[in-house]
């Protein structure tokens, strides 16, 4: 809820009706406040607080001056007591709900996994969805604990059955060249082993897959290629993650990224093909878009290097004789002054007069 009111807000949202007043309980003005304060709570969050500091300051205020109380009396209300779980069970009957039971934490996990889940399974996210959900069946919802536990099993339910529908697509040689990209090259020093300067890690072709291109160049091209190769020759159903929302398939390319290969060999088969297949998946698309690029610029680079080829060829065509342009002028200028003889037989038929005088000119 948030923390700051004014004073328009606080008239719509925490004024009191003379039915709400009816409902406050007849002395001891801690309970008195402290019932408003849940009522009104409740009203706009469709659940409880669980502390004198979910209240918003200005809205206690607000709610005091209403029943010529102080703020104050707010301190001794009993937050555990018998008295607050009457107030709460007044408060749902007032409003038409009902307290949070299995049978509604079924009915959540269902419709998480049919219109949620598909798209979005981010923990945060969740929680104010079940909120949301909880309010239009009107519920109360369960304590931030227990509808964190519902969630969390959700979501492995929900990915436990997707990992394994993922798995059970994939032909048994996609899976066997999957499990081939996790092999180092070289043998691997012992997981207990204690590592020392010199150690470097055993080399794998999926570290090779997640190898950036390098510069540009053919090199980089023939090693795209090679990798785009063995990317296609897995095999992945073109239909593999049609189910599945682009989000939530970028998170697992991303855990299978940056977790070392030997924590990936240690997940079980349906994790770890559904990872591995989501990695690789993705990574020829990336090589793809990343060879395009390449040839983009490598003939951007070529058109560069015979430009400037031609242009040097040019200039040098054109520094090979010094003062070209007065030669040009003094052979035109004598032809035009004796154009009887060899000038007129030969020149003129290949030039004529007119471009003569014009080249002068």
């Amino acid at each position: 809820m948030k923390r700051n009111w004014s004073p328009d807000e606080l008239a719509v949202h925490w004024t009191l009706t003379d039915a709400e007043l009816h409902l406050l309980p007849d002395r001891v003005d801690h309970n008195r406040l402290g019932f408003a304060a849940h009522l009104k709570f409740f009203e706009l969050e469709g659940r409880f607080p669980t502390s004198p500091r979910d209240i918003p300051a200005v809205a206690l205020r607000a709610l005091a001056t209403q029943l010529h109380i102080s703020p104050t009396a707010l301190i001794h209300y009993d937050w555990s007591g018998r008295a607050r779980k009457n107030h709460r069970a007044q408060i749902r009957t007032w409003f038409g709900f009902r307290p949070f039971t299995r049978t509604d934490g079924q009915a959540l996990h269902a419709w998480l996994h049919r219109e949620v889940f598909p798209g979005d399974a981010n923990l945060q996210h969740l929680s104010d969805i079940g909120l949301d959900w909880c309010r239009d069946q009107h519920l109360e919802p369960p304590t931030t604990g227990r509808l964190e536990r519902l969630l969390r099993s959700a979501v492995q339910t929900y990915e436990q059955t997707l990992f394994e529908a993922t798995s059970g697509r994939l032909t048994r040689a996609t899976q066997q060249q999957l499990d081939a990209l996790l092999q180092p090259l070289e043998e691997e020093a012992p997981a207990e082993a204690v590592p020392t300067d010199d150690d470097m890690p055993a080399t794998t072709p999926f570290a090779d897959l997640k190898a950036d291109p390098g510069p540009v160049g053919l090199a980089s091209v023939l090693q795209e290629l090679a990798k785009l190769q063995q990317l296609t020759a897995l095999a992945l159903p073109p239909n593999l993650f049609a189910d599945v929302a682009p989000k939530r398939l970028q998170v697992f390319r991303a855990r299978a990224a940056t977790e070392p290969p030997r924590e990936m060999r240690r997940h079980p088969a349906p994790i770890r093909y559904t990872l591995l297949a989501a990695f690789c998946w993705q990574r020829r698309q990336e090589v793809i878009d990343g060879l395009v690029d390449l040839l983009v610029l490598i003939i951007h680079r070529i058109s560069m290097r015979a430009e400037r080829k031609v242009i040097k060829e040019l200039v040098q065509d054109l520094e090979r004789v010094d003062g070209k342009t007065t030669l040009l002028y003094k052979l035109a200028t004598a032809a035009l002054e004796q154009p009887n003889g060899i000038i007129k037989d030969v020149l003129f038929p290949v030039v004529g007069e007119p471009t003569l005088t014009a080249l002068v000119n």
